[in-house]
């Protein structure tokens, strides 16, 4: 099992990830690309690459066949699959082994026995390991799972049976939304794992998502690494995980490793694996299923081991012994790591496309960023939002939240919306800080009226103000700015953040300003500069900022708070609305997937009109107001941007 050039059938950070292992055991790297990934960081970090073509993921990197392709033309003798795509495809496995090349991951029988969750539930059941109550049956028509799901009982999740990542997946607590539930997960399901095959699954109420990292190799040795608590999630996609758990102790750490382990065992298992649990509060845990692949989150299990898992990914591949026996594992300290999506915590946690125009992650004693970013990343609407993970280790917890915090603040993202701002947040919520959150965290702290969407304070309009203000003044002689043929004045700088607009009188020599916003004045000081960094002072306290002026606008980011603020002081006062126009528009670039409407239509508020495909997820674009379709703007299968027109809609009658 000797091989010296990995193909990397992969993208983003995950494939930068593995090149550094890689490069540091002796192994040449070939990356593969989308035409959207042409010149992307991960394809200069390989020795070699190699186009596939197309942009979306079915004609480009779940196209086995141009993987296949790829790895011939390159002289490439094993494949690393990463994570997601094709990593728990059976068929891609066995492919690689039919073509002579060395799969970096288990055997296809083992994917095969757990890449289906109705599979692999049935098989754990038959094992005697503890599972969620719920149907995985043959008989996928909507009238069995309709009865199957009122049969288990309400709150219920509709899961897919392939895949994973939170796609497929939908949580039920009224009957009335069973149907379309099961449709909008069979959809997704479909478009991202080519089956729509789903499962019912009893929602286990304020229970943690605990999962155990595992490895074998080919010599029978199959151990676990401890676990990592995964609860904190959004739309069913983890957003913070940490090493070790915070619930759970000695005795019951090696409970659920003894039943990882065993499931690895049934299933001649060799590589790394996860086996992810549902964890009650009373100490109870029940399977949910086994990731036959290297985790996002398996950079907590490193820093708290000490061990490199795609180091060992390549030496389990070329047939060498696990390099540690279970009593050998030793757990040091804490680590938790967030991820940086591009996405509007306050607008549903919508993902967002765009260009990152400045890229900085944070450095320093145990942290670490794993991305795949540079300045001017396109982040596209054909691949998942997730621009970095980032991560941080202390001797014990808290330690480690601070320094995750404090490192999320020294992360330079300007340019598309993110949810770091949301994650500096949850991070210092009492009940994280505490250890305390389950599955329900997010759902049960940051209610509609906790995510309203932040504004502008009085502290971020006046340094923009001031800034404007020194950038309009470079245009002209300085000592020019805010003159009159009497006494210099306050110059008014009116600006627009989003859709919220501030009115500002600025004073200033270029280096010193005062600036009045909602009648109270500050004086600012702008001290240096270096790159993105400002260091200012505010009445007299120092600090340092981010600032970068891209497209017109002013991208500027106080604490971890973000805003592109535009000039708008010669604008034309504009008519507000919009909202109420009867226009519905895309949200984000995307592909129409279906359209339920036609012209003429009556629609009632609320109703799904339009379904919108992007960044891997499905999206119901529904009309704000009753009405009658005036037109369709669009058809099934085209590729929209942010902001087309989808949908109009006359108002209705007496409306």
């Amino acid at each position: 099992m000797s091989f010296t050039k990995i193909l990397i059938a992969n993208r983003g950070e995950i494939a930068c990830r593995v090149a550094r292992t890689a490069h540091a055991l002796g192994y040449r790297t070939v990356a593969v690309f989308s035409d959207a990934d042409a010149g992307a960081p991960h394809v200069l970090a390989c020795d070699e690459a190699v186009a596939l073509g197309g942009t979306l993921v079915g004609e480009s990197y779940l196209d086995a066949e141009k993987q296949l392709a790829a790895a011939h033309a390159s002289g490439a003798d094993a494949v690393h699959p990463g994570y997601g795509f094709l990593s728990e495809n059976a068929g891609f496995a066995q492919a690689c082994a039919d073509a002579g090349l060395v799969f970096i991951g288990p055997p296809p029988q083992a994917i095969d026995a757990m890449g289906n969750k109705a599979a692999a539930k049935r098989r754990m059941i038959e094992a005697g390991v503890p599972c969620v109550p719920g149907y995985q049956g043959a008989d996928q028509s909507d009238s069995t799972l309709i009865a199957e799901a009122t049969k288990i009982g309400l709150p219920v999740m509709v899961k897919a049976a392939a895949g994973g990542g939170g796609r497929g997946m939908r949580l039920v607590t009224d009957a009335g939304e069973l149907a379309e539930a099961i449709a909008g997960a069979r959809n997704e399901a479909q478009n991202a794992f080519g089956s729509g095959e789903l499962i019912l699954e009893k929602a286990v109420v304020d229970a943690r998502h605990v999962e155990i990292q595992v490895f074998a190799d080919s010599h029978g040795n199959v151990i676990h690494l401890g676990e990592r608590d995964c609860s904190v999630q959004r739309r069913h996609q983890k957003v913070i995980e940490e090493a070790p758990s915070p619930a759970v102790y000695g005795a019951l750490r090696q409970r659920m490793g003894a039943a990882a382990v065993a499931a690895a065992r049934a299933i001649g298992y060799r590589g790394a694996g996860t086996v992810e649990f549902l964890l009650g509060g009373d100490g109870a845990f029940y399977f949910l299923e086994m990731n036959t692949r290297l985790q996002v989150e398996h950079p907590v299990t490193e820093m708290i081991t000490g061990q490199d898992l795609v180091a060992w990914q390549l030496r389990v591949a070329s047939g060498d012994p696990l390099p540690l026996a279970q009593e050998d594992v030793k757990l040091d300290g804490h680590a938790i790591e967030v991820r940086l999506y591009a996405e509007d915590p306050y607008a549903g946690f919508l993902p967002q496309t765009g260009t990152v125009a400045a890229w900085r992650p944070a450095g320093g004693p145990g942290l670490r960023t794993d991305h795949g970013m540079r300045d001017g990343q396109a982040i596209s609407a054909f691949y998942d939002p997730m621009i970095a993970k980032v991560i941080a280790h202390g001797a014990t917890r808290a330690e480690a939240v601070r320094k995750l915090a404090r490192a999320l603040e020294q992360t330079v993202v300007l340019g598309p919306t993110t949810n770091r701002h949301f994650l500096l947040r949850m991070l210092r919520h009492p009940v994280f800080a505490a250890g305390e959150a389950t599955t329900a965290f997010i759902g049960q702290h940051f209610d509609t009226q906790a995510l309203t969407p932040p504004s502008p304070t009085d502290l971020h309009w006046a340094l923009a103000a001031a800034l404007v203000f020194r950038r309009s003044a470079a245009s002209v002689a300085p000592m020019l700015a805010g003159w009159r043929n009497s006494n210099p004045v306050a110059t008014t700088v009116r600006l627009s953040a989003g859709e919220a607009r501030q009115e500002a009188l600025v004073e200033g020599d270029g280096t010193r300003f005062t600036v009045q916003v909602g009648g109270r004045a500050s004086a600012i000081e702008i001290d240096a500069e270096a790159d993105v960094w400002l260091r200012i002072a505010i009445d007299g306290v120092q600090r340092r900022v981010q600032a970068l002026w891209a497209d017109g606008r002013l991208l500027l980011d106080l604490d971890g708070l973000s805003f592109a603020f535009a000039d708008v002081t010669h604008e034309p006062a504009q008519a507000r609305g919009g909202a109420a126009d009867g226009v519905l528009r895309a949200p984000m670039d995307g592909r129409i997937v279906s359209i339920r409407v036609g012209a003429g239509d009556a629609v009632e508020k609320g109703q799904t009109l339009v379904v919108l495909e992007a960044m891997k997820m499905q999206h119901q674009i529904r009309a704000a107001s009753a009405g009658t379709v005036a037109a369709v703007s669009v058809r099934e299968g085209e590729q929209v941007s942010g902001r087309a027109i989808l949908v109009t809609l006359a108002p209705a009658a007496g409306g």
